[in-house]
């Protein structure tokens, strides 16, 4: 059988919503077959989510269009969350499919690092295209080291990695990846469920809005996502409170999602001075449009770990500008000051509420809309299929010349 009939080999804890749509894109768009070697199905056949504090399945197919595989099923006694997956049949399962390059997506749990030593094993070309950044957290200096060490070693032996955004490519560089092993495949949230067109808003805000008893002259901030400390969500309520009195009487907060913080959060928007919030709850994909198009602006003021903030590029999609902590991953790639948002800085209610009111200076014209859809236009799912799909190219044409490219 030859190479290039032979298929990519993605390997991954579970089907994630973001990654799924690109893989099928690869195959569609661009004609390589790929086979998805995943730990478990939970998160198709419904889990608990503890930073959620819900549970859920996602409303959208992740399965369709690739060759599928599970190591295990939650519903057979298998991995029932992200923390449970196991990599146990991993190899067995790689001798079987026969591929021609494997594409991992992680290191920091165990099944990543099983899925290297088996991908490695195979001796496939290894791609590698997942959240890097080194803006992530605070390390001591001898764990920093430790983890330098390591990640530079795994990336030598890597035939491609693929950078997903410029913190990424920082991260990459500095740890000794050299230009010609680099392909773009940016972060991405894939389209498809949402109605994001200005036609769209014209039918979807005014009804939204009034639903939810919103005026036309009120500032919706939104936050979508876990209402967990890590998120900062406890900056956003301080945040309003700081804003101009005129301003702050305009805004309602709306908290879209579900968590630990939430009964805090509500106690602290009814404190003086205090803040209209509403807290409508979770709501899976094919339900996120109305909320973008109500809103004027999406908050993400999150305090750490936060490598790259998709919940931006699904706002950006929809028109809507974004104001994010700088500790948000996607802040250098998706935010222009004055077009597409504003960046505060991380655990400040001061420079949030700054960030805030530059922000709703614009929201009301359609071009802040025109310009938010325009700069997340390259981070789509068919440019990041395109990045994959060349790595697979460039080492599945020759496998033997891209080994020796590598400098392992």
């Amino acid at each position: 059988m030859k190479t290039e009939n032979r298929p990519l080999v993605v390997i991954e804890t579970h089907p994630v919503q973001y990654h799924a749509p690109v893989y099928r894109l690869v195959e569609e768009a661009y004609g390589i077959p790929v086979t998805v070697i995943y730990g478990s199905d939970f998160s198709v056949a419904g889990y608990r989510d503890k930073e959620f504090n819900a549970s859920f399945s996602w409303d959208v197919d992740l399965t369709a269009g690739n060759n599928v595989r599970f190591l295990s099923r939650a519903r057979e006694g298998g991995a029932q969350s992200f923390e449970e997956v196991s990599a146990r049949g991993l190899s067995r399962m790689l001798e079987a499919v026969q591929g021609s390059a494997v594409l991992l997506t992680g290191y920091s749990r165990w099944f990543n690092i099983a899925a290297f030593y088996a991908a490695r094993k195979t001796g496939w070309p290894v791609l590698f295209r997942a959240e890097t950044s080194d803006q992530a957290a605070a390390r001591h200096s001898v764990k920093s080291a430790i983890r330098d060490w390591t990640l530079r070693r795994l990336y030598s032996l890597c035939a491609r990695v693929l950078p997903i955004g410029s913190n990424s490519y920082a991260h990459y560089r500095r740890l000794g990846v050299p230009e010609e092993k680099m392909i773009f495949a940016p972060y991405c949230v894939n389209t498809a469920p949402f109605r994001c067109e200005e036609t769209d808003r014209d039918t979807l805000r005014p009804a939204t809005r009034a639903e939810i008893g919103l005026a036309e002259n009120d500032v919706a901030i939104l936050f979508s996502g876990k209402l967990s400390e890590r998120k900062g969500v406890h900056i956003l309520t301080a945040a309003a409170k700081l804003l101009p009195s005129d301003l702050r009487a305009r805004v309602v907060l709306v908290f879209l999602g579900s968590g630990p913080e939430q009964a805090l959060l509500e106690a602290s928007c009814r404190s003086e001075p205090g803040v209209r919030a509403l807290f409508p709850g979770f709501r899976n994909q094919t339900a996120l449009s109305p909320w973008y198009h109500a809103a004027d602006m999406l908050v993400l003021p999150s305090l750490r770990f936060e490598t790259w903030g998709l919940v931006a590029n699904e706002a950006l999609h929809h028109g809507v500008p974004c104001v994010v902590s700088d500790a948000v991953g996607c802040a250098p790639d998706l935010i222009e000051e004055g077009r597409t948002g504003a960046v505060a800085k991380a655990g400040s209610p001061d420079s949030l509420a700054d960030a805030i009111a530059r922000t709703a200076d614009r929201v009301s014209g359609p071009a802040i809309r025109s310009d938010c859809r325009k700069k997340v236009s390259d981070f789509s799912a068919l440019k990041a299929a395109d990045g994959i799909a060349r790595a697979w190219r460039e080492v599945a044409a020759a496998p033997e010349m891209a080994l020796r490219n590598s400098f392992a």
